[in-house]
């Protein structure tokens, strides 16, 4: 007769334990996956008054954020670089920056500029993020009072 087949399987307690483990596993891997990948993706917020005090490596990729100062906003002959001055009350940083500009940039607004910082002090700007006031308030309501305001848009959700 044959000699009874050896039992190799795991009792149902154990497969779950060993499950547990592995999909935590899987879950911790996948962690220290995406953290790897994004690692290069973080950029540090500055301002002004901080890139003066303590400045980042010069080509290390940070967010620039302040006001436009008035006055300083300038296209150079090739009509696609804009130059412009970022301050916070504390420090100014020159900016440039190749490119479309956002609808409502504007001196004197508030801007954040992704860039890198060069070894001249300038702010190479690639992408620019222009902050709008926010007391919004659409055209057909400019210089109305309050309550003018409130009976024009009855009248609007009305029908009439």
């Amino acid at each position: 007769m044959r000699k009874a087949a050896r039992k190799t399987a795991l009792k149902p307690r154990h497969q779950r334990l060993v499950l547990a483990v592995l999909a935590l596993a899987a879950l911790v891997g996948a962690g220290l996956l995406a953290a790897w990948g994004l690692r290069s993706q973080a950029s540090y917020f500055y301002l002004p008054g901080q890139i003066a005090a303590d400045p980042p490596a010069i080509g290390q990729a940070v967010r620039l954020g302040g006001m436009v100062e008035t006055g300083s906003l300038g296209t150079l002959p090739d009509g696609v670089t804009i130059r412009f001055i970022v301050g916070d009350g504390q420090a100014r940083v020159p900016v440039v920056f190749s490119g479309i500009v956002p609808d409502l940039f504007v001196e004197g607004s508030g801007v954040v500029a992704e860039g890198a910082l060069r070894p001249d002090g300038t702010f190479a700007a690639t992408n620019l993020l222009a902050k709008h006031d926010e007391n919004y308030t659409p055209r057909e309501l400019e210089g109305m009072s309050p309550a003018q305001a409130r009976a024009t848009v009855a009248d609007a959700s009305d029908g009439r």
